[in-house]
């Protein structure tokens, strides 16, 4: 057949009624879309018998080149040759998720010498016990520290265990029995692992009675540091318990899934209930999505499970899964026992699965916002004329002070959010006057000085840059400069003399201007729009004042703005003070400073008494009478 041409019905003649596997290619050859059938003569006629409604699915034919089958002898070996396939080719049509999109679980071994809990990404036959899927890092990392601060369960690796001559920081802070160097009672230890492992199962209400029993015989039995451990263990257990949601009455491990879809984007919602709690869940996000609800979340469970992530009992879904019986037969032996692929009618399994729907709705919506936030700063890149999209932007704003001091603010977003972790705030080091063009050259010096470290060697007695630290080490894709024409020259300025201009973006904001009245008395004041500067334009840019691209740089200047003004008050604040302290008899620099040291400001020395005067370093008694006579108190 011609690469050009497809003819789904001569196709569609040549596939068998049997069970199987279909392989979807485009123009160029390249595997879009693979999908199993026990009929795959039906499951590939229907894409084009015009049931299917879908906008994508009617376009098949102008994309596709030709589909060819892979025959398999049942239904099972059909879904496993499509995982693999899938694997292989990662068609573009498919759901796929990400190789990095392994979840984190935590593995004991406990019959290991001397067990401890491990992060791993993938499940192994190896006897171990795994816990898990995490829904997020931070999630798994937070019960890591709950076990390892609880149930004292050595962190180290084997090899250190065995080398080690003595015990580490962890023994030290008592969060490890140390069996690296001291006898440890091995039935204790082996009553902890218990313990950790029942915690991670979830069977916490088991948990808290063994717990309380056991706590209660070490108090009898005069053991009371074993009962001070036990009993912090079962604070432990009730906080985290204190925290979950009771969701089922019985003890049955689920995974519970909601789907939505809009065309050919999806999201797949996951909540995690381990032992009736809910301990969590993630979302995948997917687009340009070929199959039908079923065939993804088949799919989905084949890649997700079948890398070796945890395998509930039950896995409970909003809609009948394609090749549900097979699938379970899968997993069941994966798992070892018996699991269950269900669609709940009624009763609390299904609340789980309505609740799973309205997440994966709101994801959605709230995806679909992230990619509005992609457009936006794309529109920015087209009408600045940028030369990458600005998806970290630094915001420049210099205030000054009435005293002659000069502050200044950096503030960064990040994909059109502040990133308020990597704010910055500047008190100008070389000025001594009200300079703006000044201020905006030291800073932006301060600023991107490291960008000329690079042409140096670590440790070049030449470079005259050396031994500062930077205050960051990320490239902007833009820094947008609070000013005219004026301020933009002396950012430009700077990053010449740094050597360093043109590795980045960069543009100034101007205000609106107040226009003149076209009469005096004239009620209604026109102001300009808002320009853009860029170096070497005679013309500002205009962007429209009601777009989202001149909203979101708004919302920069006006963020460096604040920040740039709450530096300039606390500062003025501290001048305010020192001066008040330079008029009063008998405190001088070094006395000025010790006060401010120890009791920060006017207002805590003001009321501070007598005898916390007497407690700052260098104060006598006579320079504190005078410090409050002066303040209108008295010294008695």
């Amino acid at each position: 057949m011609s690469a050009d041409e497809f003819d789904s019905a001569q196709v569609i003649a040549g596939i068998p009624h049997l069970p199987g596997v279909y392989l979807m290619k485009d123009k160029r050859d390249r595997v879009v879309y693979v999908g199993k059938a026990k009929d795959l003569k039906a499951r590939v006629r229907s894409y084009f018998s015009g049931a299917d409604t879908r906008p994508f699915v009617a376009h098949l034919g102008e994309l596709l080149s030709n589909i060819e089958v892979m025959l398999t002898e049942n239904e099972k070996e059909a879904v496993i040759l499509e995982n693999t396939l899938i694997k292989e080719h990662r068609p573009r049509f498919n759901f796929m998720l990400r190789d990095d999109k392994e979840f984190l679980q935590l593995r004991i071994d406990p019959d290991g010498e001397w067990p401890r809990v491990q992060i791993v990404r993938r499940r192994r036959k190896d006897g171990a016990q795994y816990f898990g899927p995490y829904h997020s890092a931070l999630a798994c990392r937070e019960t890591l520290r709950v076990l390892n601060r609880h149930f004292t369960l050595r962190t180290c690796r084997d090899s250190v265990l065995h080398n080690r001559d003595r015990p580490c920081l962890q023994y030290q802070i008592k969060r490890c029995p140390g069996p690296c160097v001291f006898d440890v009672d091995r039935a204790v230890y082996a009553e902890n692992v218990k313990s950790a492992m029942l915690f991670l199962r979830g069977r916490q209400g088991e948990l808290v009675e063994g717990l309380k029993a056991k706590m209660l015989a070490a108090s009898e039995g005069l053991e009371f540091e074993y009962a001070a451990l036990l009993r912090d263990q079962l604070r432990a257990v009730e906080k985290v318990l204190v925290r979950q949601e009771v969701v089922l009455e019985s003890d049955v491990d689920q995974d519970a899934f909601g789907i939505h879809r809009e065309g050919g984007r999806v999201t797949v919602q996951l909540l995690f209930i381990r032992g009736g709690r809910l301990l969590g869940g993630d979302t995948v996000h997917f687009k340009d999505q070929l199959g039908e609800d079923a065939e993804i979340l088949s799919q989905l469970f084949m890649s997700h499970y079948g890398d070796g992530a945890f395998v509930p009992a039950e896995l409970l879904c909003p809609v009948e899964v394609e090749a549900a019986e097979t699938l379970a037969e899968l997993l069941s032996e994966a798992r070892g026992r018996r699991v269950k692929v269900v669609v709940p009618q009624r009763g609390p399994r299904r609340k789980l699965v309505e609740s799973a729907q309205r997440n994966a709705e709101h994801q959605f919506t709230h995806h679909t916002a992230e990619a509005d936030t992609d457009a936006i700063l794309q529109g920015l890149r087209e009408r600045l004329d940028l030369s990458r999209i600005p998806r970290r932007i630094e915001c420049y704003d210099i205030s000054n002070l009435q005293a002659g001091a000069i502050v200044a603010s950096m503030v960064v977003f990040t994909d059109g959010k502040p990133t308020k972790s990597e704010y910055r705030t500047f008190k100008m080091r070389d000025l001594t006057s009200q300079d703006d063009f000044g201020a905006l050259y030291e800073v932006i010096t301060r600023r991107f000085r490291w960008l000329a470290e690079q042409d140096y060697e670590p440790g070049d007695a030449e470079n005259p840059l050396a031994k500062k630290k930077p205050v960051s080490t990320k490239v902007p894709d833009l820094v947008l400069i609070d000013g005219g024409k004026g301020q933009l020259s002396a950012a430009l300025d700077a990053l010449d003399d740094l050597g360093v201009s043109g590795q980045f973006d960069l543009r100034s904001i101007a205000k609106s201007r107040t226009l003149d009245a076209h009469h005096e008395g004239q009620k209604d004041v026109e102001h300009s729009p808002e320009r853009l500067f860029r170096p070497g334009d005679a013309e500002p840019t205009v962007l429209p004042s009601n777009s989202d691209e001149m909203f979101l740089l708004q919302q920069l200047r006006d963020e460096a703005h604040r920040v740039a003004i709450g530096l300039h008050r606390k500062v003025r604040g501290k001048q305010s003070l020192r001066s008040k302290l330079d008029a009063i008899p008998g405190v001088g620099p070094k006395r000025k400073a010790a006060l401010l040291k120890v009791l920060g400001t006017l207002d805590k020395i003001r009321e501070a008494t007598l005898e916390e005067l007497l407690a700052v370093p260098g104060m006598n008694r006579a320079a504190a009478v005078r410090l409050l006579e002066a303040l209108g108190r008295s010294s008695g």
